[in-house]
């Protein structure tokens, strides 16, 4: 395996962790209204869709790479 396969799979776990961490965060805010849930739901949320722009970059870098 490759490095940057390696990468590609870490990065594409941190987004779904951080996504399902972001949403979990935000159905609690609407069950108990608490400001921190919010916080964490957005920040969560936030972090998923940056490494998920990292890795578009990742991907098309990669294909550049290869041709």
């Amino acid at each position: 395996m490759r490095l940057l396969t390696a990468h590609k799979i870490l990065i594409a776990s941190a987004v779904v962790f951080f996504a399902f961490f972001g949403l979990f965060e935000m159905r609690s805010f609407a069950a108990t209204g608490g400001l921190t849930d919010l916080a964490s739901g957005a920040f969560g949320l936030g972090v998923a869709v940056g490494f998920a722009l990292y890795l578009r970059t990742v991907f098309t870098r990669g294909r550049r790479d290869d041709q």
